[in-house]
């Protein structure tokens, strides 16, 4: 006798919110994990801090590409199998990062697990808007924002000792069983949540109606460039920060990891603050307030770095002010962009994380090809990218609050929230 299929958790559960945590960390983890390896990649593989730094950037170039491929397919088939497919090839392209024997090997192997990778994110974020709504997604978002800043406080002190007891492959080996782990319980707890699944979601017309619905809508462009943009800085410190501390300040890496803890803090801040504020504020609000403390925090640093003046302090502290407006940010951003396109919902969510992650590639690649043991270019691009997440801010969405009245503070205006 057959046996019959075990049913599928409440998707408002515990157990799939710590699954959704761990699919929207997963490019996060990936990203941070092997940050204290970066130094040491330079001898290791006989290259340059530049050609270091591209496999970092050419992870956030392959994150970006595909989402506009795994948003599409999840709006046809659902997100569950779409989802167990990117998860197990990402299995498979950690594991073959594991054995590149020149930087050219491991650039390919992070293009392919960026492109594996990004299903995690881009699918979890569809998720919770198909689980939750677009009132509530905001306040789970942030939720699971606070959830999720622990991956980049441990995933660069777990990078820092694998690197000091076994070398820059075992980030690799961690990842790969990681996403084994992430596969087990997509299968075992994840039940389908698209109502929507369209036929001809992929069909060309379809995919350039949607895609139109989306590009032409100046608030939807207004809160997904912060995004891109305040996260976009996120990178410039990933990319810059271990060159600063590690050979330019002489930290052993496992330190360096350590440091991580002070941004999670910020970040932790910013979203518990998203959490409680933001449906007594609403979502313009809070998020003016995001890009604002992320501008202070950029500002501050490159101000002390033009001085000459080099030390953790200088860094770390304007970077927690930052982090905590990252916090704020991305939630509220994300959740404000998403709101109007309950059948497209994939779509919107792939457009705004391939915006956000080539956003991101750029930066970073940008930051390596400067001196890197200074942090001037690194607060640079953060004090820029920030200032230019406040103008695209203001211009898109705050200046037409006064010409569009909404029935609830940052919510889309009636005619934008119907289905479209």
């Amino acid at each position: 006798m057959a046996r019959l299929a075990r049913p599928k958790p409440n998707p408002e559960s515990l157990s799939v919110g710590a699954l959704l945590t761990a699919l929207v960390a997963l490019g996060q983890i990936s990203t941070s994990i092997y940050i204290p390896s970066l130094p040491f990649l330079v001898d290791a593989l006989d290259t340059t801090a530049a050609g270091v730094n591209l496999t970092l950037s050419m992870f956030l170039f392959g994150f970006a590409l595909c989402q506009l491929v795994y948003g599409p397919l999840s709006d046809r088939f659902g997100r569950r199998p779409v989802l167990v497919v990117g998860v197990g090839l990402y299995v498979l392209a950690s594991f073959a990062c594991v054995f590149a024997t020149s930087i050219d090997m491991l650039i390919a192997g992070r293009l392919v697990q960026g492109l594996t990778a990004c299903s995690g994110p881009v699918l979890g974020r569809a998720i919770v808007r198909d689980i939750y709504g677009p009132t509530r997604s905001a306040r789970v978002l942030a939720m699971i924002g606070v959830a999720l800043a622990i991956s980049p406080a441990v995933a660069p002190i777990i990078g820092g000792y694998l690197q000091l007891w076994f070398g820059w492959r075992a980030n690799f080996v961690f990842l790969g069983l990681v996403g084994v782990a992430i596969l087990a319980a997509v299968t075992a707890l994840l039940a389908e949540t698209n109502p929507y699944r369209d036929p001809r979601a992929l069909d060309a017309g379809r995919l350039i109606d949607a895609a139109r619905s989306l590009v032409t809508d100046r608030r939807y462009w207004g809160y997904t460039l912060p995004v891109g943009l305040v996260f976009a800085g996120l990178m410039a410190f990933t990319a810059g920060s271990p060159f600063v501390f590690i050979d330019g300040l002489g930290m052993s890496p496992e330190r360096f990891g350590m440091l991580s803890v002070f941004n999670v803090l910020g970040f932790v801040v910013g979203s518990l603050a998203a959490v409680r504020l933001t449906q007594r504020f609403g979502i313009d609000r809070l998020l003016l307030a995001g890009v604002g403390l992320s501008l202070a925090g950029g500002g501050v640093m490159a101000a002390i770095a033009a001085t000459g003046h080099v030390s953790i302090v200088a860094v770390i502290a304007p970077m927690m002010v930052f982090a905590v407006g990252l916090g704020i940010v991305l939630p509220n951003g994300i959740a404000g962009a998403l709101a109007p396109f309950p059948k497209v919902a994939g779509t919107a969510s792939a457009v705004l994380g391939f915006v956000q992650m080539t956003v991101a590639a750029g930066v970073a690649a940008a930051v390596g090809r400067f001196a890197p043991t200074s942090p001037l270019p690194m607060a640079l691009a953060i004090a820029l990218t920030s200032a230019a997440a406040v103008a695209a801010f203001i211009g898109l969405v705050w200046r037409s609050r006064s010409a569009t009245p909404h029935p609830h503070p940052g919510d889309p205006p009636p005619s934008a929230r119907s289905e479209r």
